[in-house]
């Protein structure tokens, strides 16, 4: 098998498992219907761990572009390589979404609420704030790519490495997650996302485009600049790039400082004044 191949079949079945307990954890008349938080973070968790198994011998098992661009911010992976590995991504990322889709088809039609439906394929914020939600996928994805640089500095039995890294999704989904659903996955949101505007989901509502954005460049910035702070901190190799992705993420940070301390009190003053 190729790569090619293996990031495609490696990020399916990370949207199979990853979406598919979103569905079943929200889907109407779904004997698992409502399971709470931790079971959809430890779902995430096994899904990237099962993923891992199946094709890090092959690909790497990136199934995720901002790992892909992180490792090729910091010199471990060709830049040549990088688009083939994202549209990979992006392939299985659509594909497992459809598939999802497939198995629970009967239970769309008892859904009524197209939010619901929605964020099944994709992620979005608990209180909409553009430069906070930003931050919190930057930071999500910054300390996701500084966990894969500390697992891959250490020496684990054989066969356990997947296993640490699902447990570093699970903590991350526990931890950080309860702001945006935690992306820290361009292909992860996007490729639902795609899926859910091409799909004929009954009553689906829009695909959220205006919020899309977010979970696709948070991820990339957090992720680079993961990577080039573990060189500068961790190896003592700061480079241009560590400084210029450390104002922008300083710069992100102020805005949303700014700009996201009082949205919830804006939004709940609107809901009275309506």
């Amino acid at each position: 098998m190729s790569p090619f191949m293996g990031e495609v079949i490696g990020t399916m079945i990370l949207i199979i498992l990853g979406c598919g307990v979103c569905a079943g954890a929200s889907l109407k008349k779904a004997y698992s219907n409502s399971p709470g938080w931790v079971v959809i973070a430890l779902a995430w968790g096994l899904a990237v761990t099962m993923a891992v198994f199946a094709v890090g011998g092959i690909s790497g098992a990136h199934i995720n572009p901002a790992v892909t661009i992180a490792l090729a911010v910091n010199g471990t992976f060709d830049w040549a390589d990088v688009p083939a590995y994202i549209l990979a991504q992006m392939l299985g990322a659509i594909i497992g979404a459809a598939l999802v889709f497939c198995h629970y088809l009967p239970h769309w039609k008892a859904t009524d609420d197209p939010g619901t439906k929605l964020g099944i394929f994709s992620t979005g914020p608990a209180i909409k704030s553009t430069y906070a939600n930003l931050f919190s996928e930057v930071f999500g994805t910054f300390v996701l790519i500084l966990g894969l640089m500390f697992i891959g500095a250490n020496q684990f039995t054989q066969g356990l490495t997947p296993i640490v890294v699902g447990l570093l999704i699970v903590a991350i989904g526990m931890s950080l997650g309860g702001t945006t659903g935690y992306a820290i996955n361009p292909a992860r949101d996007l490729g639902p996302r795609i899926a859910h505007f091409l799909l004929p989901i009954p009553g689906k509502g829009d695909s959220n485009w205006g919020y899309a954005w977010i979970p696709v460049v948070g991820p990339i910035i957090g992720g680079a600049f993961g990577a080039v702070f573990y060189q500068a901190v961790f190896q003592g190799e700061f480079t241009t790039v560590f400084w210029v992705l450390g104002a922008v993420v300083v710069g992100i940070l102020g805005m949303a400082y700014t700009t996201g301390k009082d949205a919830y009190v804006e939004k709940d003053s609107a809901k009275r004044s309506a």
